[in-house]
């Protein structure tokens, strides 16, 4: 289990709610560039409030299955630390922006884990999220946790369903590199909570502790 767990607050559209998951203690912030989600911010968008962040917050830009020539002018337009692929994108394909990424992975009941992530032994990280038929994250499901690895060499993420009641739960079981948030701190979809946001990383810090 690390000391700590790492904290990424998805789907970010405010600048205040960028400021309030910092001040919580957040590592990380995700933006949205897909236009379906109802959390999608656009490029300028998110650019702005990136300007207004301090030093030392990991910027993460959330991608289904774009067209090489969206990714290459959204690393012009944003300064993003990471990308995260949200598709079916191939790790030749995320690997050829020469840029730190992710992939998140779709767990089904029957997924074979291991080998899904070793399609992408390129990827910074994987984060491991629930399937949804028409949903590419953000759909408040989660998966059978069971079924998270225990033996990764690669930092695994968790996602899926998660919120300030049963996060430290889930930090307990499947002990994770990191977790990611986006409806479980919600008051809208797009519309974050402080107080929710302060409640899951204190929940977060809590599940690390009682390990």
């Amino acid at each position: 289990m690390p000391s700590r767990v790492r904290i990424k607050i998805c789907g970010i559209t405010r600048l205040e709610d960028a400021r309030a998951a910092i001040a919580a203690g957040a590592d990380a912030l995700g933006f949205v560039f897909y236009p379906p989600s109802p959390r999608y911010v656009s490029p300028d968008s998110a650019a702005a409030i990136i300007r207004e962040l301090p030093p030392f917050v990991t910027t993460v830009g959330l991608v289904v299955n774009p067209q090489f020539d969206e990714v290459q002018q959204l690393l012009k337009a944003v300064p993003l630390s990471l990308l995260q692929f949200h598709g079916e994108e191939s790790n030749e394909f995320c690997t050829q922006f020469r840029h730190p990424w992710i992939k998140a992975l779709a767990i089904k009941p029957d997924s074979d884990i291991a080998a899904m992530m070793a399609a992408y032994h390129d990827a910074s990280g994987i984060l491991l999220d629930a399937w949804h038929p028409d949903l590419k994250g953000g759909t408040g499901q989660s998966f059978n946790w069971t079924d998270f690895p225990s033996d990764s060499h690669m930092p695994l993420i968790l996602a899926g369903g998660l919120n300030p009641e049963n996060v430290a739960g889930a930090v307990r079981m499947t002990r994770p590199y990191a977790v990611d948030v986006s409806g479980g701190v919600e008051v809208s979809k797009g519309i974050k909570s402080a107080e929710l946001i302060n409640a899951f990383i204190a929940a977060v810090n809590a599940g690390v502790v009682a390990v």
